[in-house]
């Protein structure tokens, strides 16, 4: 009898065990954690800074781990989707095509602010109009960032004719800087990014020219991620943006406001542009 009632105990001990797993939700119960690649438009310490305390909240509020890796330049960020290595990434909105054509990743959120595309120059400098940079050398942060560059560019010469030099510094801080410095008379970048920049450079510089607005980065996701997994991350994001502490953590890493993010709406009209032309492959 005795042996009966220890038996019928352990199998309710274990029933119980296998009840409180089934009660949390999927993210609780996996102990996977996610890589997220995140396009370097900043040098990487800063890129930490500002997602880090995100990454923490959701880890917190949904139980999904994501861990950032970081990469040296946009070009090898364009490596790494292209192979389909993140499990998530946040890129511009032409890596958004880009990584659709070559993985399938799929967008999940994004700000709800479009983005432009801006030209800067310092407000102290030798640049009264556009025609003045003609034939002169330009700084942008890579050849295919999307509104700082490859648009940019793509309009300067078909909309503008002006024909420009370009200077790939690697990030948006090293574009304001090489203006401010005066190696450059103007260079490429987009207005979230300067946003983000001190006053102390906001205040020298001025916009010269900005391109048409599209939709803002997307946070994306390979398709070998489980759909469980894609809906709590975007309802975690979603539901943190309801908090003012919340908000806060999302400004920084250019996800304010966030709505949810459409490939159909939001991207697929970029593939119209045509910007072949003024598109570099990464080597």
């Amino acid at each position: 009898m005795s042996l009966w009632c220890g038996s019928l105990a352990l199998r309710l001990r274990f029933l119980s065990v296998v009840l409180l797993l089934c009660s949390l939700p999927f993210s609780a119960r996996s102990a996977a954690s996610y890589a997220l690649v995140v396009v370097p438009q900043f040098p990487a310490p800063e890129i930490q800074r500002d997602w880090q305390p995100l990454l923490d909240r959701l880890h917190a509020t949904s139980g999904i781990q994501l861990k950032l890796r970081h990469v040296r330049s946009i070009p090898e960020f364009e490596n790494e989707f292209s192979r389909g290595l993140p499990d998530f990434v946040f890129m511009n909105p032409y890596h958004a095509v880009m990584a659709r054509q070559s993985q399938g990743y799929i967008p999940l959120v994004r700000a709800s602010a479009p983005l432009t595309g801006i030209l800067v120059a310092r407000k102290d400098g030798p640049v009264g109009k556009m025609s003045d940079l003609d034939g002169k050398e330009l700084a942008f942060p890579a050849p295919n960032a999307f509104g700082a560059s490859l648009y940019m560019r793509a309009l300067l010469q078909e909309k503008l004719g002006i024909r420009i030099v370009p200077r790939y510094v690697k990030t948006h801080s090293n574009v304001f800087r090489a203006v401010l410095a005066g190696d450059v008379p103007a260079g490429g970048a987009v207005n979230s990014t300067l946003a983000q920049e001190s006053a102390a450079v906001r205040d020298r510089l001025r916009v010269l020219f900005e391109t048409p607005a599209v939709a803002s980065h997307p946070l994306a996701a390979h398709p070998r991620v489980p759909e469980s997994v894609r809906r709590e991350l975007t309802n975690a994001i979603l539901g943190i943006a309801r908090s003012a502490d919340g908000a806060a953590l999302l400004e920084p890493v250019q996800l304010a406001s966030p709505v949810t993010a459409d490939y159909t709406r939001d991207y697929l009209p970029l593939e119209r542009l045509n910007l072949g032309a003024y598109f570099v492959r990464s080597e």
